[in-house]
Parts: C-alpha cells; sequence; structure tokens
C-alpha cells in the first residue's frame, strides 16, 4: 500500500505552494519541484496517491506557501467573455523574466485569474516563455486601478482588436512633482528604449527621434491629454487625468518627465525626488476605461482611488 507523509499545519486553505516531492520506487530515487496552485493541500495528497500502486515510497513535503492574492471582491465589471478588474498597486499583471529585476513572486493577475477561471487558462497570447492567461493589456506593477480581462478567445480578440484600433479609452489620475505650468494640453513626444538602462524608456522631440542615438532604440509615436485637476498652493505637486492615445510602454511616466514635471515618487525616472503626499509607491491611477463588449455595448468602467489617493487629494491644499 502507498505510505503518504504531508506536513501541512498551520496551512491556509488558498496557497500557491512550493512542493518537493520524492519517490522511490524500489530503491530509486527520482526528484522535482511542481509550483501549482491548490485550494487544499489535503487535495493535492489525495491526488499524488491517486493511481499509485506497489510499494512505493511517496514523501510531500511543504517547503514554502504565501497565501494568493483573492481579487475577487475587486471586480468591477464582469459578462461572459470580459472581466474588468481594480489592480491594487503592488501586484504585477503576469509574472516578468528573472533579468528584469522586479522582484516578482509567482502572486499575479493571471495567477488568480487562471484559479478563479480555469476553463480560460488557454485565453491569451503568451510573451515568450510566459504564459498570460486572459491578458489583453498591461499596468505597471505600482500602478493601481482598471484592467481588462478576457474570459473568451472571442472576448480576447474583441479587446486586442480595440486597443490595435486605438478605440478604447484610458483616463488616468496621477500627480506630479512641481507646479505643471499649462491647464490643459497636447504631450506629442515619441518614446523608445533609454541609453544605458533597458528599464527605463525616453521621450525626445519628433525632429531628434529620426537621429542615430548610440544605445538608444528606436522611437515610436507616442501622444498623451492631459489637463490639471487641482494644484498645490505652494507649487510642490499637481494633480492630473492624463488620456493616452496611444498605448507605449512608461508613457505617462516618461512623458511628464520629458516636461520636467516627473510622477511622485517614481523611484525609476526620478529616484532623488522625494515621495511627497506620504505616496510609498508611484502616484498613478488607472481611473477609468471605455470599450466595447463582444456584443458592441459601450462600457465606461471606474475604479474607485485607493486610499493613498483618497489622502493626497485632501491635503492637496
Amino acid at each position: 500500500p502507498w505510505h503518504l507523509r504531508c506536513k501541512r499545519s498551520a496551512l491556509p486553505t488558498e496557497l500557491t505552494a512550493l512542493l518537493y516531492i520524492r519517490v522511490n520506487p524500489n530503491g530509486t530515487m527520482l526528484s522535482y519541484i511542481i509550483c501549482s496552485v491548490y485550494e487544499h493541500v489535503a487535495e493535492l495528497a489525495d491526488a499524488l496517491a491517486s493511481g499509485a500502486s506497489g510499494s512505493n515510497l511517496v514523501e510531500v513535503q511543504i517547503l514554502s506557501c504565501s497565501l494568493m492574492t483573492d481579487l475577487s471582491k475587486n471586480i468591477l465589471y464582469e459578462d461572459n467573455d470580459i472581466v474588468a478588474l481594480d489592480k491594487p498597486a503592488g501586484l504585477v499583471v503576469h509574472p516578468v523574466p528573472q533579468r528584469a529585476g522586479y522582484g516578482a513572486s509567482p502572486d499575479s493577475v493571471s495567477e488568480w485569474f487562471v484559479s478563479k477561471y480555469p476553463e480560460s487558462k488557454n485565453v491569451g497570447e503568451p510573451m515568450g516563455d510566459i504564459e498570460r492567461p486572459g491578458i489583453v493589456h498591461r499596468i505597471d506593477r505600482e500602478t493601481s486601478g482598471v484592467l481588462l480581462l478576457a474570459k473568451t478567445k472571442k472576448g480576447h480578440a474583441c479587446l486586442k482588436e480595440q486597443f490595435q484600433k486605438r478605440e478604447i479609452e484610458k483616463i488616468y489620475h496621477l500627480f506630479v512633482s512641481g507646479n505643471l505650468k499649462d491647464d490643459r494640453g497636447t504631450i506629442d513626444l515619441p518614446i523608445g528604449r533609454g541609453r544605458g538602462n533597458f528599464r527605463k524608456w525616453e521621450a525626445r522631440p519628433a525632429r531628434l527621434a529620426s537621429e542615430s542615438v548610440a544605445g538608444g532604440g528606436e522611437k515610436r509615436e507616442a501622444i498623451t491629454y492631459f489637463q490639471v485637476l487641482k494644484r498645490a498652493e505652494d507649487g510642490s505637486v499637481t494633480f492630473v487625468e492624463a488620456k493616452p492615445k496611444t498605448g507605449r510602454t512608461h508613457q505617462i511616466r516618461v512623458h511628464f518627465k520629458a516636461l520636467h514635471h516627473p510622477l511622485v515618487c517614481d523611484k525609476l525616472y526620478a529616484p532623488n525626488k522625494p515621495c511627497l503626499l506620504d505616496f510609498n509607491r508611484l502616484a498613478l491611477h488607472a481611473r477609468a476605461i471605455t470599450f466595447k463588449t463582444v456584443g458592441g455595448k459601450k462600457v465606461t468602467i471606474e475604479a474607485p482611488y485607493p486610499e493613498d489617493f483618497q489622502k493626497a487629494s485632501k491635503n492637496l491644499i
């Protein structure tokens, strides 16, 4: 008969478990790692034991585990094909390559999505070796706010086409350093890879974007519309609404840095600036998004301000 030993004291009922499994059939040792999501450790133990035969010994030991972020309460909209989620700051949309240096754990929006909608695990397009179930677009790890996910291939195709045709309207709210001079305006500066740091992007005037720059990448069109919502009386901070027409990586952060008004607490693009208004993360919130459903209905979803944005807007006097 099978003998199964599983250390599972004081474990949460929902977890991401890193497992070391040792199989010893007739003295031969096999070792391997499994990292997956199971609602109950006991169910995992039963699954491992099922189909076993003979006197083989299997030991299952939980080496480490962490609570998976449950985003079910963050769902802002849902139909048969599409989900709109209020992503909290600090959570990556999908796992990233180790070389990116973000210190990402397996915990991500895509990991939660596939556990919530297992039938949708094959919806989406991989990025290299990274599977991205449900993912149609991304927002930065430190950015909070509304994010669209696709439950079906029809939903994914529908949203992808709208993004490609720039038919989806996105609204961001943000705090920038300093007193932004104009009440409203358009930032039309191409964006490409920065020089010297592969994580950073940079904006340059169109007349210079085509010039060859050592170590720099090709610049692509990037347009952001903005309007000022509120200013600090001492001129230290400006509260801004931004509507990106294009969707370049770090577009809003790079565009406002190019205006010499970087986002508050942007540790990548303004590492020497103080984190004003008690922010301890990037002061950027994906406030609203407008899209069409698979059936053609136009929908606008708004994400409420997280606590740090609520406090900052009240303290902006």
